[in-house]
């Protein structure tokens, strides 16, 4: 429990507990975080060219352990002008 009452999920752990268990299931996989608790995922899914990509929210913040795999990685800042609503 946090401070406050409030309680604190492990999905980190859940989630790659479950591409593992899918693991023959899918042909590539799309992760979309910056947070080096999935690199032991993505080393991984690189190793068996199941990794599509890595999609990072910011450029300027995520774990400097993707840096070695930057021809991985792609950076959702931006984004908005390519795949955003435009009211009419």
């Amino acid at each position: 429990m946090l401070p406050k009452g409030t309680v604190k999920g492990n999905v980190d752990a859940e989630l790659v507990m479950h591409a593992m268990i899918e693991f023959p299931h899918y042909d590539k996989a799309l992760l979309v975080t910056g947070d080096g608790d999935f690199f032991c995922l993505v080393k991984h899914l690189l190793s068996h060219n199941k990794l599509l990509n890595l999609m990072i929210p910011d450029r300027k913040s995520f774990s400097s352990l993707y840096r070695g795999i930057m021809d991985h990685v792609v950076f959702m800042n931006g984004l908005k002008d390519k795949v955003g609503y435009i009211k009419a």
